[in-house]
Parts: C-alpha cells; sequence; structure tokens
C-alpha cells in the first residue's frame, strides 16, 4: 500500500465535503490511516462542539471516502464529539 498516494485520495474525498462544513464554520483535517484502513480524522473549528457531527460522520463523511476510497473501512474522529 502507497500510503502517501492514498492520503491523497481521501483528501481529494473529503474536498466534495469541505465546502458543507465551511458554511458552517468548520473544517475536516486528516491525521493518519491506520494499519487496519481506519481513516482518523480532525474536526476543525466550529465542527468539534457540533452536535450534527456525528450524523455527518456517517452520512457525509464515511460514505463519500468509502464511495471514492474503497480500500478505507471505517473512519474515526480523533477530537471533538464522540461518534
Amino acid at each position: 500500500m502507497d500510503k502517501e498516494a492514498l492520503l491523497k485520495r481521501v483528501d481529494t474525498a473529503l474536498d466534495d465535503i469541505r465546502p458543507h462544513l465551511k458554511v458552517d464554520g468548520g473544517n475536516v483535517e486528516v491525521v493518519d490511516i491506520t494499519e487496519e484502513m481506519i481513516l482518523q480524522i480532525k474536526w476543525i473549528g466550529n465542527c468539534q462542539s457540533c452536535s450534527m457531527s456525528a450524523m455527518t460522520m456517517r452520512a457525509g463523511i464515511e460514505q463519500t471516502v468509502k464511495g471514492q476510497v474503497p480500500e478505507i473501512v471505517g473512519v474515526e474522529a480523533v477530537n471533538g464529539i464522540a461518534v
């Protein structure tokens, strides 16, 4: 697995979500991809404390990333609201 190439693909997939997050004053940052192919993200700005972040994670981020980067099996936030 070429981790750098995978990270770039994930970041490109997240670019589809970012405009929606920025409207509400937030964003998301890629932290790492684990050996188990779990994408770790960090909520930024208003997303850190937003009560909708769990829904955004599942319906937006996870679905988009897994759709465009099928190697990723799950997504978890390393900060913010526990999801």
